[in-house]
């Protein structure tokens, strides 16, 4: 339902962009054009082969700003949806039963997770373009009608992590403007979290001995990946003379976190990512690969699965037979599903980016990035998206769509799906290593 769900949101955008209404000029997009951009905008992701500002009317801005809504939405409550399922197995057959007979969702937990997935959504991108708009409209001088479109359309595709912008150089123009990076990095931010991990802080924010074990590892993953992107990006551009190098010290700074923020997973950008240094790009690739929390609109294998598996390889390493985490021993399953997802996650990228390495001229720098910037739903590019041929255009589509949905479905089914088995076979250890 989910992936269904989805490919009839692309379809339908894809639909609605090919109309000449939504090109900016004679004719309509070509079907390529609009399957990647709808793609790109309902999986959130930010990724273009056309400049978006300059190759779309206002209407098709708007087509992009729905879908985009429509994606974060979607992925926002369709994960949560199956967080609440994986963890409520307990007694479920019978709760569906009940609603089915009712003719109702019968679900309460179902219907508060759909209503606060809204209100929280809509709070937080109201409040992020109420500061926008104002800024633009005062300091930037922008009629308050497209201040107000400005305000929107960034505060929406930031809260979404999805990256698209109004302006041909991202957010280029804004790199040492606070008022711009800040209001929008939080809400990249606060949407990587994810909605159970916001639920919680609201309701007991004051007391962190109360958070689930998923706000814990959230929120000291998510800070720490922060803290570290945004020290290791400002200390290898500190003198790029095509990045932080003409800023001054607090521009340098503002400019580091703003892009360390960036991989979790929206694709704005305030630095010319194409004249980053090759450091800087593959540790960009760890932190888009990583993205941020399940059940949030950032994508990657999410912060809890690279805890998951850190805690094993931790206990594994000190001997130990149980992994533990904040004073919990987590399930043999439950690091199954992580490795899992981890492998089929890495085979996806390294076939890809094989792909790339053969059918261009590109190196592999610059064809990783772009494959892991697709397939992490980040959006961030060295500039080579637009030129790459008409396979390649279909191939980072197909990662889009893997890698925003895929994550999510297969930890979902595997967790659903886990069976008692009523025997064991002999044990024997191959060697290792």
């Amino acid at each position: 339902m989910v992936v269904t769900g989805f490919a009839a949101a692309v379809a339908a955008g894809t639909g609605l962009l090919m109309l000449p209404v939504a090109k900016a000029g004679p004719g309509g997009a070509s079907a390529v054009e609009a399957l990647f951009t709808s793609t790109s905008a309902v999986c959130v992701t930010g990724l273009a082969v056309v400049d978006t500002p300059g190759y779309w009317t206002g209407f098709g801005q708007a087509v992009i700003l729905g879908l985009i809504q429509v994606g974060g939405f979607g992925i926002m409550t369709f994960a949560s949806l199956l967080v609440l399922l994986v963890s409520h197995r307990i007694g479920l057959k019978a709760r569906l039963t009940a609603a089915a007979e009712t003719k109702t969702l019968g679900l309460g937990d179902v219907r508060s997770v759909v209503t606060g997935v809204v209100k929280v959504s809509l709070l937080l991108e109201t409040v992020t373009a109420l500061v926008l708009t104002l800024r633009f409209g005062t300091a930037y001088d922008e009629p308050w009608p497209r201040a107000v479109w400005l305000g929107v359309f960034h505060a929406v595709s930031a809260f979404n992590n999805a990256g698209f912008a109004l302006y041909s150089d991202s957010l280029m123009g804004f790199v040492t403007d606070p008022w711009i990076c800040l209001p929008i990095a939080l809400a990249v931010i606060a949407g990587g979290l994810g909605f159970p991990v916001l639920f919680e802080l609201r309701r007991h924010g004051h007391r962190p001995r109360a958070w689930s074990l998923h706000t814990k590892i959230v929120v000291w993953a998510s800070a720490i990946f922060l803290v570290g992107g945004s020290a290791f990006i400002t200390v290898i551009e500190w003198s790029n003379p095509a990045t932080l190098g003409p800023l001054h010290a607090p521009g340098k700074l503002l400019a580091g976190f703003f892009q360390g923020v960036m991989p979790r997973t929206a694709g704005f950008n305030s630095l010319d990512t194409s004249q980053m240094n090759p450091a800087s790009w593959l540790g960009t690739d760890v932190l888009m690969f990583i993205g941020g929390a399940s059940a949030g609109t950032a994508g990657g294998i999410k912060v809890t699965t690279f805890a998951v598996l850190f805690f094993v390889i931790y206990a594994e390493i000190r001997g130990e037979g149980a992994v533990n985490i904040f004073h919990r021993r987590l399930h043999g399953d439950l690091q199954r599903q992580a490795l899992t997802v981890v492998l089929l996650s890495v085979a996806a990228v390294a076939v890809s980016t094989l792909a790339f390495v053969v059918f261009t001229d590109h190196g592999l720098d610059r064809s990783l990035f772009e494959v892991t910037s697709a397939f992490a739903t980040v959006g961030l590019s060295t500039g080579i998206t637009a030129g790459l041929p008409t396979g390649l255009h279909l191939l980072l589509v197909a990662l889009m769509f893997i890698g925003r949905l895929g994550p999510i479905t297969v930890a979902s089914a595997l967790a659903l799906r886990s069976r008692v088995r009523l025997y064991d076979l002999p044990e024997e250890r191959p060697v290792i290593g």
